[in-house]
């Protein structure tokens, strides 16, 4: 076991355990925000960096700071080790400019992407971003394109996280789509269009951080905030069967994989799931979903665990049962 400090507060993890992950552990505003790293996903992280931290005692053993900003993570945990996170100005400032670098090339699309409210590099440039862009070069514009039936690839607004690429390594049967080229002109693409089609390509959509690739069945009918997400699950011989249902009234409008507070799937769903199984009638609803309260799609909606209050009599909206229309809580 190794003790290590983030931003002052101590907690023992094992051996081997990244930075990143024991922040997790202890939780709160202290946790670095990450856009490529996937638990589930093997090598995944590194690129991205806006998870770096400032390490500023290595260990016991041998107490000098490291250098510069590291990845956390990247960077496994020693005895002894203290991080600082939001704690250091420098190191805010210095993720600030990744942020920055992120940004780029990335389009004004929030009004019109449909990523927007459940997106992390919208809720990072809310948090570090500029009012204006200091870049006077023409940005990178791709064509929009479909890399399958029911995938919608908006190249324009990729960060190169490479989490699509090693869903389709590690997940689904083939991979068929990567990284082309090298340096500022590098892409994720496919040589034909139209060509992925597997059982659990549709677990791409779920793992990208912004509206790179978008579920067509989904395109443009709804913000995320006005559907009422919730759990449900089938028996599926394919897959867990777990997953989100986002609810207008009785209709379906997308199916996703359930996430947790860091937004990462824990049990992949296959594409019948995802894509065919678009009535209430095929679920057995378990609840409302558990919402992270930072969110916006958590407004209006409550779950039994972590309501937000208890509805009062005059309150408007007497808080309902998201699909039964039954009260949740008595007055």
């Amino acid at each position: 076991m190794a003790k290590v400090t983030i931003d002052g507060k101590s907690i023992e993890v094992p051996d081997g355990t990244t930075i990143l992950n024991a922040a997790r552990l202890i939780g709160g505003e202290i946790v670095p925000p990450a856009m490529c790293y996937y638990t589930s996903l093997k090598t995944s992280g590194g690129y991205c960096r806006t998870c770096i931290v400032k390490v500023t005692k290595g260990s016991e053993k041998d107490p000098r700071p490291m250098p510069k900003p590291v990845a956390s993570c990247r960077t496994t945990v020693m005895d002894g080790m203290e991080v600082q996170n939001i704690t250091s100005p420098d190191l805010m400032e210095a993720r600030a400019g990744v942020v920055e670098f992120l940004l780029i090339n990335h389009p004004l699309d929030c009004p019109i992407c449909d990523q927007a409210g459940e997106c992390h590099l919208q809720d990072l440039a809310y948090e570090h971003g500029l009012a204006k862009t200091r870049y006077e070069f023409s940005r990178r514009t791709f064509e929009k394109i479909d890399i399958g039936s029911k995938i919608k690839l908006h190249m324009t607004r990729c960060i190169l996280c490479y989490r699509c690429v090693k869903v389709a390594d590690q997940i689904t049967d083939k991979r068929v789509h990567g990284v082309m080229n090298r340096g500022d002109v590098s892409e994720i693409s496919t040589y034909i269009q139209n060509v992925v089609d597997n059982d659990f390509s549709g677990n791409m959509i779920d793992v990208c951080p912004v509206g790179a690739l978008t579920d067509r069945t989904f395109r443009f009918k709804s913000r995320v905030w006005f559907a009422n997400p919730v759990d449900a699950h089938r028996d599926c011989p394919k897959c867990a069967g777990k997953v989100t249902l986002w609810l207008k009234g009785e209709e379906v409008y997308r199916v996703t994989g359930r996430k947790d507070k860091y937004g990462e799937v824990k049990d992949w769903i296959c594409n019948d799931c995802r894509f065919e199984k678009k009535a209430t009638s095929d679920w057995k609803i378990d609840g409302p979903a558990n919402l992270d309260r930072h969110s916006v799609i958590s407004q209006n909606h409550y779950t039994l665990e972590e309501p937000a209050h208890k509805p009062l009599l005059n309150d408007v909206n007497v808080v309902q049962n998201l699909v039964g229309g039954k009260e949740m809580y008595n007055s």
